[in-house]
């Protein structure tokens, strides 16, 4: 035994360095060892003596007659403290470099960043005819440029086969140059073609051109046209330098990077979140696209961000009343204390509702009351809410309203024309996501089945082991400096051993029965009641107004989005509760979520400026005209589908959906495609809804329901999620393909 060491000790010196390093979990188990031979026989009937450890400190002696088991106890704490200390010692060295890294990039993107202007280039218009043709200068800065122009006018987007005729007028352009002295001019890039609309239709266009300035001394755009009458168009173009045609690799690699801090938790995914699009704004700003603050902020979807923070506001009153606890002890009943019985009736609940109403409201109202019923079951709430979620998400792909997405594919204009309504549109995706909930839940049974998913503990039980984590915790904080600190500690050791016996006295006594359900009811229905009926009233009224509301948005006499609906609805209930500690109001707020909302179609946006949602759908479309005509129509299906779920896994399905809309409506409508357009709408919702169960991040109400779950001490990671998303998301989506493929390939289904 080492006398030196317990000399430190009642020398008040503290033994692990001057750090006041703590022994914390890894000795429990050694404490415990330690201690409980000197509660003799009292440990067997919950009776404890005299604890060495607190007549031992100071005075050398235990005050009962073991004074060896304190200086065991002290030997076993210096052995743990000094393998624990240099544990601790390597993982505090990768964090602080971690960190150091982190800080550096941040540092060298903030300073790139500010290093370039702002891209504040205005639209140059005049008009060119037969007659007049039109010369723009061009202004470079490097010796190799590639520039990126934009063209708004009477412009045939995608020309197609059997649109152009002999007929139709075109409009050219070219970029011509003069030599140092003053030979020329010569054609540098170009000439590039563009058809006018003889409907006038506006559109803009782009075209790109890499330029070598070097050999000429004055270049400029000239642009001509074989239309008769003036021709009016705008123009604007963007310098990029030579790496700007790698812009989509560059977004690839941003992509990953924000991906690897998520998925190891390297930070916070909000953070990672504005690192990625720090990043992808310095890369703008590299390739001289810099956007000014107001288009950065434009970027960001406020329908969304209103919607969620109306709804948490409506949420956070809400709680006040103990409805969430009511309900949770009513489903408890319903499912009999049965673990499966309730996992199914809230899995499915969450998929019905989330078909009528916009998932992510679904996943905020029944988030607080599936982690309370988990609390009240002592389960663990995470893998009931990653269940619920990712049925949200499957249920919300049925109608036009679930999910984000379809909301955005029913709106389009050229889909509407093709006569896709939300009538025709529920009908075709109920079908298939019927099948797609029945093989989800076969896959939840098979993958729950290795997890102990029983109600080992009643309530009380589990609150005894909360209450030893407490102790555990707040001993290890205590440092060992003084002899007062050191008895407070021993103190709190002792009463965690006193609560741990207690449990274990409770748990060799108890009879379980297969009626303990209905004594546990009985506790818990003295125990959980509503609390504010008055203002349950008033959050129910406004509730069901702005669900009302959510169903009738879209009515021609309303003009207002979910965003508003959701935010008046708010302030409906602020006012109408008389809500005064408004502080601890905005507490419940999920800011950390909101933030990370923001900050992800900041990146997404970014991305899409450095075209890597473009380039994804341009080679989606050209795998399909490349396959003979009598397969086009299953590969478009298998195309389209699986490439909208595996990118909206990893990049924000809103976004995605928008950029995809062009390319799948161009497909339908191609005559040289020759597919109709049904089908592949269909391929896409299902891909970009389904898809979002990928990974944490895939799709808003995961998000939501993380927040949520984190805020309440239930953190999911996207490991966790991965692991259980990822499978869902590809067995759904396998079957909504084999649902697509014979109601379309072989069947022939392919009317609106």
């Amino acid at each position: 035994m080492s006398e030196t060491f317990i000399d430190v000790i009642r020398s008040g010196e503290d033994p692990n360095g001057a750090d006041g390093q703590d022994p914390g979990d890894a000795l429990h188990a050694d404490l415990l060892a330690s201690t409980q031979s000197t509660t003799g026989s009292g440990a067997g009937n919950g009776r404890h003596e005299k604890s060495p450890l607190i007549g031992g400190i100071g005075n050398g002696s235990d005050g009962g007659g073991a004074p060896n088991n304190f200086y065991i106890f002290v030997e076993r704490a210096r052995r743990g403290a000094s393998k624990l200390s240099c544990s601790d010692t390597g993982k505090n060295r990768m964090r602080h470099i971690k960190v150091g890294l982190l800080f550096v990039l941040v540092v060298v993107a903030t300073f790139l960043f500010g290093s370039y202007d702002e891209d504040e280039h205005t639209m140059h218009f005049e008009a060119v005819s037969q007659a007049s043709p039109g010369v723009h200068d061009i202004r470079l800065d490097l010796p190799h440029a590639f520039l990126e122009v934009k063209f708004t006018g009477p412009f045939i987007p995608k020309v197609r086969v059997g649109e152009v005729s002999n007929t139709t007028k075109s409009f050219t352009v070219a970029i011509m140059g003069k030599g140092p002295n003053g030979s020329g001019p010569a054609i540098v890039a170009g000439n590039v073609t563009l058809f006018l609309d003889p409907n006038r239709t506006i559109e803009t266009v782009e075209r790109d051109f890499t330029v070598v300035q070097q050999e000429y001394s004055h270049l400029y755009f000239h642009i001509g046209s074989d239309e008769p009458a003036l021709v009016p168009f705008g123009m604007t173009y963007e310098s990029l330098p030579s790496a700007g045609q790698y812009q989509t690799v560059f977004a690839g690699i941003i992509l990953v990077f924000v991906y690897v801090l998520i998925i190891f938790e390297l930070v916070h995914r909000t953070i990672a979140a504005m690192l990625g699009s720090l990043l992808a704004l310095m890369t703008l700003s590299l390739l001289n696209k810099r956007p000014t603050l107001e288009k950065t902020v434009e970027w960001i979807d406020y329908e969304t961000i209103g919607l969620l923070f109306g709804m948490m506001t409506l949420v956070g009153v809400l709680s006040n009343t103990g409805v969430f606890d009511w309900l949770a002890l009513k489903a408890y009943k319903l499912a009999k204390g049965k673990v499966w019985p309730l996992i199914t009736i809230l899995c499915f609940f969450s998929g019905i509702v989330s078909a009528f109403l916009d998932n992510v409201t679904t996943i905020l109202l029944l988030t607080p009351v599936s982690i309370r019923l988990c609390q009240v079951l002592n389960l663990d709430p995470t893998r009931v809410l990653m269940a619920e979620v990712v049925f949200s998400n499957i249920g919300g792909t049925a109608t036009a309203v679930g999910d984000p997405p379809n909301v955005i594919i029913v709106s389009n204009k050229a889909i509407l024309n093709a006569g896709i309504t939300f009538t025709s549109f529920t009908l075709h995706l109920f079908i298939g996501i019927t099948f797609c909930m029945v093989g989800a839940y076969g896959l939840l049974r098979l993958m729950y089945r290795k997890f102990d998913m029983t109600n080992e503990d009643p309530p009380d039980v589990a609150e005894l082991k909360r209450e030893v984590q407490v102790w555990r915790r707040t001993a290890g904080r205590v440092p060992m400096v003084s002899a007062e600190q050191k008895a407070v500690r021993a103190l709190l050791m002792h009463k965690m051993l006193e609560t741990e016996q207690r449990l274990r006295d409770i748990r060799s006594s108890r009879a379980q029965s297969t009626d303990r359900w209905r004594e546990n009811l009985a506790e818990l229905e003295q125990k959980y009641r509503i609390t504010d009926f008055p203002l349950l009233v008033k959050s129910c009224v406004v509730l069901v107004a702005v669900v009302v509301f959510f169903f009738a948005h879209s009515a021609p006499a309303i003009h207002m989005g979910l965003g508003w609906i959701a935010l008046l609805g708010g302030v409906w209930l602020l006012v109408l509760a008389d809500v005064h500690d408004l502080e601890a109001m905005l507490e419940k707020i999920e800011w950390a979520t909101l933030l990370f909302f923001a900050a992800l179609f900041i990146l997404m946006e970014a991305l899409g400026e450095l075209k890597l949602i473009e380039f994804l759908g341009r080679e989606t479309s050209a795998l399909i005209q490349a396959v003979p005509e009598s397969s086009r129509l299953t590969v478009a299906i298998i195309a389209i589908l699986w490439l909208s779920a595996i990118a909206s896994s990893f990049i924000d399905n809103i976004p995605f959906t928008t950029a995809m809309i062009p390319v799948v409506v161009a497909l339908g409508n191609d005559p040289d495609v020759n597919i109709p357009l049904p089908p592949l709408v269909w391929a896409l919702a299902m891909g970009a809804c389904l898809g979002g169960n990928g990974t944490l991040i895939g799709a808003s109400a995961n998000v939501v329901c993380a927040g949520i779950a984190e805020q309440h001490g239930y953190p999911i990671t996207f490991n966790m999620f991965f692991k259980i998303g990822f499978p869902m998301m590809l067995v759904t989506n396998a079957i909504a393909m084999v649902y697509l493929l014979i109601c379309h390939s072989a069947i022939g289904w392919n009317s609106p």
